[in-house]
């Protein structure tokens, strides 16, 4: 598969886990096994329409990419990238660094180890960066991304960023370099959709929180990046073929079966909170506590285990349990 042939409409995919084992001397180090079983698991599902999920998405947010060294992402996602050909199906990675020349070199590293797509983010700066700055930061990554063979994709995540978010006159002007494919749009606020559709219709634009699938879809999103697809990954394909298909109150019925648990995938310690639910549901509890991200509380616990049971409950009701 040539990453500039993706087609991001239509898909939705999977955000995975980094899954982590205790060392002789007790510190954390990658499981690549385990790593690499669950996700293959999640792209063998099928939605009751009889599709799958369309690429994987490795060392991203809930693949704990922060806590990671360079070497840690580059060996992780080398082994994502054995699954992800298995499957025929594209694998994607985040970035971030301070500088365009940064980025630049982070592009370059991420596609010598199978990455077709790299999700970019904002700079990681400490003021804003102006609106030549940010794209120039963005225009760098797309000329590493086009000498690597690769492409990108602009993360724009204005609720956790802050002040970095990427404004809509730069994403539109993102969005027209070659190695652009598509948006990544993660937030509530479904408008910032809608505003990019009006300008443009041709637009791929991806939602990125679980809670607004459907309204995403309606504003114009293709497709989706989802969190809670890697635990119940056949709702979360079987909802994105209704919302393919236009077909509003299946997919509403399927968003409102997993609203407990899609809550947390729009919360600030998301990846600590699905990677613990997805534990539950692997029965592999203490897995889904190891984490290099934050410890969650006994009330955290007690609160995402009863989050997930509702949702699962819920699911099972319309046979959309793997």
């Amino acid at each position: 598969m040539k990453a500039n042939s993706t087609d991001w409409r239509n898909k939705i995919m999977p955000a995975v886990f980094t899954w982590f084992k205790e060392s002789e001397s007790g510190a954390l180090e990658i499981d690549f096994d385990a790593t690499q079983k669950y996700a293959a698991d999640i792209l063998k599902v099928q939605g009751k329409g009889g599709t799958r999920m369309g690429g994987l998405v490795g060392s991203g947010t809930l693949g704990e990419n922060s806590y990671l060294s360079s070497e840690q992402r580059l060996s992780l996602l080398k082994a994502f990238s054995v699954v992800a050909k298995e499957y025929n199906v594209p694998l994607v990675s985040g970035a971030a660094a301070e500088t365009k020349e940064g980025i630049a070199q982070i592009v370059k590293e991420l596609a010598t180890v199978g990455v077709d797509t790299v999700m970019v983010m904002p700079p990681a700066t400490k003021e804003a960066p102006s609106d030549e700055e940010m794209y120039a930061y963005y225009e760098f990554s797309a000329i590493a991304a086009k000498e690597a063979g690769v492409t990108i994709m602009p993360y724009n995540n204005p609720d956790a960023a802050g002040y970095h978010a990427i404004s809509t006159d730069i994403l539109l002007r993102l969005a027209a370099l070659p190695e652009v494919t598509a948006l990544k749009i993660s937030t509530i606020d479904v408008s910032i959709i809608e505003t990019l559709m009006l300008e443009n219709k041709d637009l791929e634009i991806l939602a990125g929180v679980d809670t607004v699938t459907i309204h995403a879809g309606l504003a114009g999103a293709c497709g989706g990046i989802t969190g809670v697809g890697s635990i119940f990954p056949k709702a979360s394909v079987t909802m994105q073929e209704h919302v393919n298909k236009g077909e509003w109150a299946e997919a509403n019925k399927i968003s409102q079966a997993m609203n407990s648990i899609s809550y947390l995938d729009a919360q600030p310690l998301l990846m600590e909170y699905l990677k613990f639910a997805f534990g539950i549901h692997h029965n592999d509890e203490a897995g889904g506590l190891r984490t290099l991200g934050v410890k969650l509380t006994q009330e955290q616990i007690d609160d995402v285990r009863a989050r997930y049971i509702l949702a699962k409950e819920r699911l099972e009701l319309l046979d959309l349990v793997d």
